[in-house]
């Protein structure tokens, strides 16, 4: 019997803060968070969510700023450090100690993050098409093709993003996933949720002040953007058994990315998409949900 997807669920994670999420599995079973990315909303794991259920509880939570968990005012209230210790509190709030973490786009970096800030806390990690931030700054700092491809960074954080990205009926969001990938997922059906999740008050601004409070951009002839961090890769060594899902047709994050990436992660297994875009969990979902099963490997509930 495959399971049943269950949204409409909010977990209270300090801070003031309330996380959406939706579920699929038993709880109790081991717990396997589902970090979505810019421009999505936890319906990114809608076609992974009860392949991973059968064995797994398995939590997809709306980001902090996105569709219908907590949207805080000010840039500054979206440091990834603070979704950091949304994800935690989340974790805790269901009652468990320790989960795997599998993210995507910015739901990778925070995954990152939490597996260099909680290490503990993480069983696995497995990341989709989200760069290492040592490599990613490296690459924003001096890989002119990574600049290039990272360049609608500087456009998202600009004043007014909002207004340009719900122009139109947000004709540059739907815009995005055929500039950054293949489209062909993307149907009407799939809009239409895409856009309540982009009409929700708030929710443009929320998404985008993670990129406003990133230090991680490109640099421009005004700003050095990364060029003026000075990162000490020691802080960002990844203790966690780590493996990377990658599709190799992703425009904006490119292959290059992983070059070296072993040097920072203790444990690290790489499985490349030749054909697969950034998109690829919604391109090829058997395949990546596969991917993703194998990653993960056996998991103990670790039950607070």
């Amino acid at each position: 019997m495959v399971p049943t997807i269950r949204d409409g669920q909010f977990a209270e994670v300090g801070d003031g803060i309330r996380l959406h999420y939706a579920s699929c599995g038993e709880p109790g079973a081991p717990l396997v968070l589902c970090l979505h990315g810019f421009p999505e909303f936890w319906g990114a794991w809608r076609d992974v969510l009860p392949a991973l259920g059968r064995e797994h509880f398995v939590v997809a939570p709306d980001l902090r700023g996105y569709n219908l968990s907590s949207k805080p005012d000010g840039v500054a209230a979206y440091h990834p450090l603070l979704h950091v210790a949304d994800l935690i509190g989340l974790v805790d709030a269901l009652g468990y100690h320790s989960a795997a973490v599998v993210g995507h786009d910015w739901g990778g970096a925070i995954a990152w993050a939490m597996a260099m800030v909680h290490p503990a806390r993480l069983q696995r990690l497995v990341i989709l098409n989200s760069p290492h931030p040592v490599a990613f700054a490296r690459a924003l700092a001096g890989d002119p093709a990574q600049q290039a491809a990272s360049a609608y960074m500087i456009e998202l954080r600009a004043d007014g993003a909002e207004a340009r990205l719900s122009a139109d009926d947000f004709a540059r969001l739907d815009g995005l996933f055929g500039r950054v990938g293949a489209s062909r997922w993307f149907d009407e059906a799939t809009r239409a949720d895409y856009h309540r999740a982009w009409s929700q008050p708030g929710a443009l601004t929320g998404m985008l002040n993670l990129y406003r409070a990133s230090p991680l951009y490109p640099p421009t002839p005004d700003d050095p953007g990364t060029r003026r961090l000075a990162l000490d890769p020691g802080r960002f060594r990844i203790t966690v058994p780590t493996r990377i899902i990658w599709g190799e047709r992703d425009r904006a994050l490119l292959p290059v990315l992983l070059d070296g990436i072993d040097a920072w992660i203790d444990d690290l297994h790489i499985e490349r998409i030749a054909d697969a875009s950034h998109w690829l969990i919604h391109e090829q979902p058997d395949r990546v949900t596969a991917a993703i099963r194998a990653a993960l490997g056996p998991l103990t509930s670790d039950r607070a």
